[in-house]
């Protein structure tokens, strides 16, 4: 049972449905914003010994955060989670800063811990073509192999994540230049389609034994059913020990291998983060890390004084 108060467990519920509706968070953010600022007003209300209002939260001393962010700590809490449990402290804090009319800087102004975000690792250009090659001869099924090449191929030419890709109906095929992409928080973008994408749906749908119906699936498991993003990492588990790829070649490295092979071949950080469907422009800077980091290896390597 939480010690929060009534009024601030109706503050949280309202804050929830605000991020939900109006900024279009996705469910599970909404769920796990909503698990991080629980245990902070639990933590509140049993370190000052009794329950209180939402005005309470809005003039926390700096004492009490940090008492708050040991404690979560000390349970086991990485600076990576901590980081996101303080900003939607921070979110709830404000939205109701703003609704009671009252300056709550003392908590928005809290620094958060210090960590190393890790850095996407993308396949080389040749690994990501020998990966698409390797998975298309693995099924006994033509159809089965032509699917799992047909979406791989997606995931590379068109950076989509997997669960994009497979949210695709049968309305998509024969696929557009350009598809219309709902991805995180039910924010829609539109993405070119290349011709080797289209070229390869083409050939998965041309020898699929279902129907694809525009409101089914367009990808389909062995029984006709929507197919499981795991299969996808299977078989994609499988080449690259056929490849000799490292473990971290998974679909999403695809993804990861779409932007960075832009980037490297002049693709500007604007135009990638709105083919990623990134919220902020900061998570597409990842890739010019990447770039750098490989840049800096290939020198290295070939400098004659190096």
């Amino acid at each position: 049972m939480t010690a929060a108060s009534p009024g601030q467990r109706a503050a949280l519920a309202q804050w929830l449905t605000h991020i939900r509706a109006l900024d279009g968070a996705a469910a599970r953010t909404v769920a796990a914003y909503g698990a991080d600022v629980a245990r902070y007003m639990d933590f509140l209300a049993r370190h000052r010994g009794a329950a209180e209002g939402t005005g309470a939260l809005l003039t926390v001393p700096q004492a009490d955060l940090r008492a708050w962010m040991a404690h979560e700590r000390a349970r086991g809490l990485g600076p990576r989670s901590l980081a996101r449990a303080l900003s939607a402290v921070k979110g709830f804090t404000g939205w109701l800063a703003e609704r009671e009319g009252i300056d709550a800087t003392a908590v928005l102004s809290a620094r958060g811990p210090k960590y190393r975000r890790s850095l996407p690792r993308p396949l080389s250009e040749q690994g990501a073509r020998d990966m698409i090659g390797c998975v298309e001869t693995q099924a006994r099924e033509d159809w089965i192999a032509a699917r799992d090449a047909a979406v791989i191929t997606l995931l590379y030419g068109c950076g989509l994540r997997i669960s994009e890709a497979l949210a695709l109906t049968g309305a998509a095929s024969p696929l557009p230049e350009v598809l219309r992409i709902t991805g995180k928080g039910g924010k829609t973008r539109l993405v070119p389609v290349i011709p080797v994408a289209r070229a390869a749906v083409a050939r998965y749908a041309a020898l699929v034994p279902f129907d694809l119906a525009p409101a089914e699936p367009l990808f389909r498991g062995a029984r006709g059913g929507a197919l499981n993003p795991r299969l996808i990492a299977r078989a994609m588990e499988t080449a690259r020990l056929q490849l000799g790829l490292p473990a971290t070649a998974t679909p999403h490295a695809m993804r990861h291998s779409f932007a960075t092979h832009l980037l490297s071949a002049g693709g500007d950080l604007r135009t990638i983060q709105q083919l990623l469907g990134h919220a902020s422009l900061s998570t597409t800077q990842a890739y010019t890390a990447v770039d750098a980091a490989r840049i800096m290896d290939v020198y290295e390597k070939a400098h004659p004084r190096a």
